[in-house]
Parts: C-alpha cells; sequence; structure tokens
C-alpha cells in the first residue's frame, strides 16, 4: 500500500480550509452531520497481521481567536514571506524547508526527500507492546486522534477492539505524522480505537529543581484535608464542565460591537492562607453544607452527596 504523506505546504493549505469549513459549520451547526476527513491513512501492524485504517482529528477548537491589527488605523496586518536577497515577498509555490548544517549554509529538503525515508512508521501504526492503561502517567499524553477501518479491515479491526477491552491493555507504537515519529498509544474508545501520540521520556522535564523538601503536614491538618476531598468527590462527566472564559469573552466581544457596557470584572481571590487549618476548617464546613442543601438556611434539595454515609460505612 502506498500512502502519500501530506507536504508542509498542502497540511497548512488543508489546515486553513479545514478551519474555515469549521467555523462555517459551528455557526451553522451542521458539524455533527458532515463525515469527518481523514489526514493520514495506513494500516495497524502486530505481529502478522496488518489492518487498513483511517486516521481523524479526535478534538477541535471552540477558542476565540484574535487578529492582529494596526493599532492606528484598525487594518488588518498581513504576513509576509520576505525574501532579503531579492526585496519581494515570496509565495508559497515558492518556498521550500531547508536544515541549516553551517552558519548561513543551507541544504533544501523536498517533499521526495521525506516520503522516501527508511521509515516503516511513515505508512503504519506500528505496534511493540501491549500495556497496562494505569501504567502510562498522563504527563506523557500529546494529541487525541480516532482510528477507524477502512471496509476491508473492518473484521480484524473489531477483533483487535474486542480484545483490548477483554484484556483490559493498550497497545504501545510508533507513527510518523506530519515529519515526526511519535511515539503512541492506542485503545478502545466507544466503536472505534483512539490513538493518542504521546512525548518521549526525554521529552519530560525532571521536577527536581522545583522540588519541595523539609516540609511536615501534620495529621490533623491531612485528616481535614482528604475531608474535604472527600466532600467534593463526585464522577467525572465531560458534560458538566464548560470554558467560562471563552464565554466572557465573547460576551466582552459582542458589548463591544453594540457598543454597550462592558460587563464587570470578577472580584480577584486572595491568594495568601493566613491559617491553614482554619482555611481548611471553614472549606470542609462549606462543602458539608453544599452537599447536604443546607446554604443559607435553605432546606436539603433532593440532590444530595453521600459522601459521608460511604465514609462511616467503610469505617
Amino acid at each position: 500500500m502506498v500512502i502519500p504523506l501530506m507536504s508542509g505546504m498542502a497540511q497548512r493549505t488543508q489546515r486553513k480550509s479545514e478551519a474555515a469549513v469549521a467555523r462555517t459549520e459551528r455557526k451553522s451547526g451542521a458539524r455533527a452531520t458532515r463525515a469527518p476527513r481523514a489526514i493520514w491513512s495506513g494500516t495497524i501492524a502486530f505481529g502478522m497481521v496488518s489492518i487498513p485504517v483511517n486516521l481523524y482529528t479526535a478534538t477541535e477548537s471552540h477558542d476565540v481567536r484574535f487578529h492582529l491589527l494596526h493599532k492606528r488605523d484598525g487594518v488588518r496586518l498581513k504576513n509576509v514571506r520576505w525574501c532579503p536577497k531579492d526585496e519581494k515577498a515570496v509565495p508559497w509555490d515558492d518556498v521550500v524547508r531547508g536544515f541549516e548544517y553551517a552558519k548561513g549554509n543551507y541544504v533544501p529538503i523536498t517533499e521526495e526527500d521525506l516520503e522516501h525515508l527508511p521509515v516503516k512508521t511513515v505508512h503504519t501504526v506500528d505496534i511493540s507492546d501491549f500495556v497496562k492503561l494505569e501504567e502510562v502517567d498522563p504527563i506523557h499524553y500529546d494529541k487525541a486522534y480516532y482510528l477507524a477501518p477502512e471496509e476491508t479491515g473492518v473484521k480484524a479491526f473489531v477483533l483487535l477492539r474486542q480484545a483490548l477491552e477483554e484484556t483490559g491493555r493498550a497497545a504501545v507504537a510508533k507513527v510518523a505524522i506530519r515529519d515526526k515519529e511519535s511515539l503512541c498509544l492506542v485503545r478502545p474508545y466507544q466503536d472505534v480505537l483512539s490513538m493518542e501520540t504521546m512525548l518521549y521520556a526525554n521529552e519530560i522535564r525532571s521536577t527536581k529543581a522545583i522540588a519541595i523538601d523539609g516540609v511536615t503536614v501534620s495529621p490533623k491538618e491531612l485528616q481535614m484535608a482528604v475531608s474535604l476531598i472527600e466532600n467534593l468527590s463526585d464522577h467525572f462527566d465531560a458534560d458538566r464542565y464548560h470554558d467560562e472564559y471563552q464565554a466572557a469573552l465573547k460576551t466582552l466581544i459582542d458589548a463591544k460591537v453594540e457598543g454597550a457596557p462592558l460587563p464587570a470584572a470578577t472580584p480577584e481571590r486572595g491568594g495568601k492562607v493566613v491559617d491553614l487549618m482554619e482555611a481548611l476548617r471553614a472549606s470542609v464546613e462549606a462543602t458539608r453544607k453544599k452537599s447536604s442543601g443546607q446554604i443559607d438556611g435553605k432546606a436539603p434539595t433532593t440532590r444530595t452527596r453521600t459522601i459521608s454515609s460511604r465514609r462511616r460505612k467503610s469505617a
């Protein structure tokens, strides 16, 4: 199977096009109904088994995007690829990449050079190991993708997904995407497989320079902190959390467009702890009242937490 690796310029063009389409669809609500576009096609390989798959981006940004303007007249600025030798702007068609091997000396690297690299992961998600998911620290996770089978590999794909579910394992693999060979973790996710590209061990910075030494925590302080955590414990539900900063930013933009008064700023929270135990005690009491619905003298609501009762049963 021959799978072309997209050129850097082609990737930029595609990403700009996809971003424009995504912005239009977010406004119209059409995103959920459109089939996503695969960004890579290749195979999952383990042992003697090869499964043809397509790779899709699993996430999308909803951030407000700003443009750079000329402060004096409000005109949007342009990024120009300027050649100091010819003293003129250079179109993308005349741009190539190069590596500086000595000061002021470059060797050009073409897309054909990259396509013929002797690395099998250019076309393959090459599985080397199967590990327990809890053994992988999330600090290694980088970017999330979906893997879905091509028509000829559906059964083998489903077999792999079910085998991973049955064993509780995830596959450690390597794959080359966008000019980089990444370590990745493949695991079952709903009806497909998710693939998380991961950082290599040498890309994770040590904590030695910021390590904390010589601090003693009393048993009472620890007990109070544990109580606070237990009072705030719940099951994770991603739908409960929203980007309040982006929502406030959109409100601010709308107000400026309409010439309306700007929303009031949220008062800053004090960061200085005067008495740790007193702060913990007040926090525990506040969360205990909140969990029972007894806030400001109000009667308990029907939605109450059962953390305290669970703790008594386990004691």
